[in-house]
């Protein structure tokens, strides 16, 4: 596996990245924008990253796992408040299946989402049962990885944040960031960061270059680590903030509750270390 990325994938995830500081969410308040959530909700369909996974002439996605990947991450990073796993997963469906299915409106799993991100497919249950198990591996292994990689955008967003508030906040006359205990903290969330990032690249460029079985046993790898990670990391992002990091106005807690969100998605950590076990022939349904 060549890690590197390409130069069209760097121009494609500069691209993500410039959409979502211009559109994306920067306050608690600027949820209820509505003019802003449509402007970058239209961007984003009119960019063509939700239909990636879609087919071409070939009947093959027009891309890899490892560009959705990309711009779910940014999507993450920036808190960006419109639906992309959900429709992303509705084209590979449909490419899969030689039907259509697109995203519902709504949510997953119990916690608020309140950048309304994430949409289940629609039929999604009764679609899969009918594909072949290599096809529902690797259908499963797609969602995944994107969840693996919006966590990923989220600790990023999430580190950012406390590391600038750490920079302009000061007690006792000296900026909070020059305090080792907050250093300490920050460098913990990087490095935890940094290795979610690993594997969840991995995992997305498994999707399509591994045999079925193993690219599903590396995404429930990667779902597992970036979940079992994302909690600490944003809660470290409140920590730094002190009490304002506790409060509705300071957009931290939107961090938590995304990652919290995307940690539902597909199963979380338990269920994903489940997955590996049996991969790897250990567990009781290997």
């Amino acid at each position: 596996m060549d890690v590197r990325l390409s130069a069209e994938q760097r121009a494609l995830r500069d691209a993500v990245a410039q959409l979502v500081d211009r559109l994306g969410p920067s306050s608690v308040a600027d949820l209820d924008d509505t003019e802003r959530r449509a402007k970058l909700d239209a961007a984003v369909a009119a960019a063509g990253w939700r239909e990636l996974r879609a087919p071409d002439d070939a009947g093959q996605p027009w891309s890899s796992a490892v560009e959705p990947a990309l711009v779910a991450e940014e999507l993450g990073r920036g808190l960006a408040d419109t639906s992309y796993i959900g429709p992303v997963l509705a084209a590979d469906l449909s490419r899969r299946s030689g039907a259509s299915f697109q995203a519902a409106t709504g949510t997953a799993g119990a916690v608020v989402d309140l950048t309304g991100s994430f949409a289940p497919v629609e039929g999604e249950a009764e679609a899969l049962s009918a594909l072949p198990p290599d096809d529902r591996a690797r259908y499963l292994a797609l969602g995944l990885a994107l969840t693996s990689a919006d966590l990923v955008g989220v600790m990023r967003g999430a580190i950012q944040l406390a590391v600038d508030y750490a920079g302009v906040r000061q007690q006792y006359g000296a900026y909070i960031g020059s305090f080792q205990a907050v250093q300490h903290l920050l460098a913990d969330a990087q490095v935890a960061m940094e290795g979610s990032r690993s594997i969840a690249l991995h995992a997305a460029w498994a999707v399509d270059e591994l045999p079925a079985d193993e690219a599903l046993t590396a995404a429930a790898m990667s779902k597992a680590y970036c979940a079992r990670a994302a909690r600490p990391v944003c809660e470290a992002s409140i920590q730094v903030h002190g009490g304002i990091g506790n409060t509705w106005e300071c957009i931290a807690h939107v961090f938590l509750r995304r990652a919290l969100v995307a940690t539902e998605w597909f199963g979380g950590v338990g269920t994903n270390l489940d997955r590996v076990l049996v991969g790897c022939g250990i567990g009781a349904g290997a």
